[in-house]
């Protein structure tokens, strides 16, 4: 172990065996021969695979089982892109038969996957070849093809663990950013990552990952990084300094990581030399769990250690509209039953309101009543503590509002792409149209500025509130991050903090904006659902509620929320 170290290093050294650098020649290490004594494991396959997750295609996939495999006991998990010539190029087998046997890594089983192809249609014409589509792209497509196809059909021939602590993946160029975007998409499902020569270049969006990666709450993933200083640098990007800046920002974010750099081109002759090693240092400690790490660099730290996320209410059909009254009860509605429901300061959950046809958006006036966008009746109602209701407007479409200390308000209108102007007496105009689909909407924590969500695009609208309830200066104000699915933010509810950054739902987190529309952190969100609206609430409104698909949650962090109904803050100058 210690002369293998000793090579590596060396070959990591400026000016040592140019010569064999040069034609990229590496010592081969001895756990990737096959020893004496140590007991082989059998590859099984190819099996085809026809997926519904990518329509049409067809692909081989191999089952590596080590001699140790126990029917009895879930075998861990090793998944690999490129198939089996991946697997024997780094000579996988072997590797793992040599570290099984040493108790350098559990009993794994190896599953090596190949791309997809859909068959050419004729004799004349080309296959179509899914690598890139499937690699490249960013977003949770493949996860969701190994998680609900090729898993489960391994599962029904071997005992495999479903702790994500237990699995693995690993590939080489494109393979490399497809194993990282499985982790990173779902770490509750892989925490190990293995990237050689990885493509986190401008193909199909991995070239924003750095970027992500330092603005949103860390992930527990550990990733092994490999790369030399001869990779590709063509249209794309250059392979080698996109290797560095993922290293630099998985540091800067707290992440469990390590690398080995060279100076070999886009090949696997040097990922195969250290892959022994690679895999040692991935499995270190196991099964120590991997957890999240944390930055203390970032410019914006909401996060208290300690609190996660913390299930409030579930069992609804569709939630939204969360607001939070100025005794610090919760409200919120279920849109589909027509119903808002009351959280405690104590935590206990009661229905509210038992009828509000298409209840949506809430918010609480300075009136200290809760008003509704009641959408199936197309009127906004407000009721009071005993939930008495009372009609505000009529003949109106609305989804999300907002009333301010002065008793002005706003509400969108998405279904005629309209933003309207309201007062508590009864009084209503439009005050802007053109954005897509407005959505959430909010003022800033001076009450100078009205923030509106367009979850088709992916910018916050910014407009200056005119002592009349008018807006003036429109801008495109907030940069919102997108996913790759639809290229829409999803940008739906917001909330602001006594600091003046704004809090953004939408479909890649709960994204937190500096007063300059700029996104300084992404708060993921707890779990798959669509992360609908968001509001501080709790004794000193330092506690975030979210509404989450069919369900309702909280997490405490350092911040405390400037409520529309309370008297305008003025929040510190930003930095530029």
């Amino acid at each position: 172990m210690t002369r293998i170290k000793t090579l590596l290093a060396l070959c990591l050294l400026p000016g040592v065996a140019v010569s064999a650098l040069a034609e990229e020649t590496y010592p081969v290490h001895p756990d990737s021969v096959a020893q004496e004594g140590v007991p082989r494991g059998k590859v099984e396959g190819p099996f085809k695979w026809r997926s519904e997750i990518y329509p049409g295609t067809v692909r081989d996939y191999w089952v590596y089982v080590p001699a140790q495999y126990d029917a009895a006991k879930p075998a861990c998990v090793l998944a690999v892109q490129d198939g089996l010539n991946r697997a024997r190029g780094w000579k996988l087998p072997t590797v793992m038969d040599n570290l099984i046997h040493a108790g350098d890594m559990p009993v794994t089983i190896g599953i090596f996957i190949s791309p997809g192809v859909v068959p050419a249609p004729n004799e004349d014409a080309q296959p179509r070849f899914n690598r890139s589509f499937e690699y490249d792209a960013m977003g949770d497509r493949y996860a969701r093809f190994l998680v609900d196809e090729i898993l489960p059909a391994v599962s029904k021939s071997y005992n495999l663990s479903d702790n994500p602590n237990d699995r693995a993946i690993a590939g080489a160029s494109s393979g490399a950013i497809c194993a990282f975007t499985v982790a990173w998409e779902r770490p509750d499902q892989f925490r190990r990552v293995l990237s050689t020569i990885g493509t986190y270049v401008g193909l199909r969006g991995g070239n924003e990952y750095p970027t992500l990666i330092r603005k949103t709450e860390p992930k527990p993933i550990r990733v092994f990084l490999q790369d030399g200083s001869s990779d590709l640098d063509i249209y794309g990007g250059s392979w080698w300094v996109a290797n560095q800046d993922m290293l630099a920002a998985l540091k800067f974010a707290g992440y469990d990581v390590h690398h080995v750099w060279g100076k070999g081109g886009h090949n696997g002759k040097h990922s195969t030399a250290i892959m022994p090693d690679a895999l040692r240092w991935l499995w270190r400690d196991y099964p120590e769990p991997i957890t999240a790490g944390h930055s203390e660099r970032r410019r914006t730290d909401l996060l208290i250690d300690g609190q996660e996320w913390e299930l409030v209410s579930e069992g609804h059909r569709f939630t939204e509209g969360p607001a939070v009254s100025p005794a610090g009860d919760l409200f919120f509605t279920d849109v589909p039953n027509g119903k808002i429901h009351k959280v405690s300061a104590d935590g206990t959950v009661s229905t509210f309101v038992e009828d509000s046809p298409g209840a949506n958006g809430l918010a609480f006036g300075p009136d200290g009543r809760l008003y509704c966008c009641q959408g199936k009746t197309k009127r906004i109602v407000r009721y009071d503590a005993e939930a008495n209701e009372e009609v505000v407007l009529e003949d109106v479409t609305t989804n999300d509002l907002t009333v301010l200390h002065n008793g002005q308000g706003y509400f969108t209108d998405p279904r005629n792409n309209q933003l309207w102007h309201f007062t508590t007496a009864g009084e209503k105009s439009v005050v802007d149209k053109g954005i897509e689909f407005p959505n959430g909407v909010v003022p800033s924590a001076d009450q100078t500025l009205l923030w509106v969500a367009d979850t088709r695009g992916r910018f916050v609208y910014s407009y200056q509130i005119q002592p009349d309830g008018k807006l003036l200066y429109k801008q495109e104000y907030g940069h919102l991050h997108r996913t790759d699915a639809t290229g829409q933010s999803g940008a739906d509810g917001m909330v602001v903090d006594t600091e003046g950054r704004l809090y953004v739902t939408s479909r890649m987190g709960l994204q937190v904006l500096d007063q300059l529309g700029r996104v300084h952190f992404i708060i993921s969100k707890p779990y798959d659902g669509w992360l609908s609206n968001v509001t501080f609430g709790g004794p000193d409104f330092d506690t975030l509620y979210v509404t989450c698909g069919d369900r309702v949650y909280r997490r405490k962090i350092n911040a405390t929320g400037a409520m529309p109904w309370q008297p305008p803050v003025t929040p510190p100058k930003p930095r530029l």
